[in-house]
């Protein structure tokens, strides 16, 4: 007997993983040594966006290395094929302009998720501290500042 011929569905994979995590906390701690102090750098998942994202695109050989921060995934991103386009596609990560978290010290921070069609994307909820659905550019509040697309997801 002849062994199926199995072709991966990548994009359709992909958003299945990214629709599945929501609620996870899967993705809510990513511990480090930090000037030899054990860290939840990811604070209980307040900041685990990056975390989320590269977890998931490295189940798909779509980047080469997990991240806590979103300029590593951006950086990793665009070194492996990923390029801005102008207009949503389901599958594609969004990245929203940073914004000020701490007025005393100058804390401004970056989020990321992934767009997946109907103008929802899913990211990691801040105060909820799992994955979530909400619209893409939270009800017009958030500004894109990029989206990113790899030719791997066109099924």
């Amino acid at each position: 007997m002849k062994e199926p011929i199995v072709i991966p569905l990548i994009k359709e994979s992909l958003l299945a993983f990214v629709k599945n995590s929501v609620g996870s906390n899967t993705f809510r701690n990513f511990y480090a040594e930090v000037n030899g102090e054990r860290k939840d750098i990811t604070q209980d998942g307040f900041r685990s966006c990056a975390v989320f994202i590269s977890s998931i695109l490295l189940q798909f050989s779509l980047i080469k290395e997990g991240h806590t921060t979103v300029e590593g995934v951006v950086r990793d991103i665009e070194k492996n094929g990923w390029y801005k386009i102008d207009k949503p596609k389901a599958g594609c990560i969004l990245i929203w302009k940073p914004e000020k978290f701490d007025e005393s010290i100058q804390l401004w921070i970056q989020h990321a998720g992934f767009y997946i069609g109907d103008d929802q994307a899913i990211s990691n909820s801040e105060k909820i501290r799992t994955p979530q659905i909400r619209h893409w550019t939270y009800d017009d509040t958030k500004k894109i500042t990029a989206m990113y697309w790899h030719d791997r997801l066109n099924d």
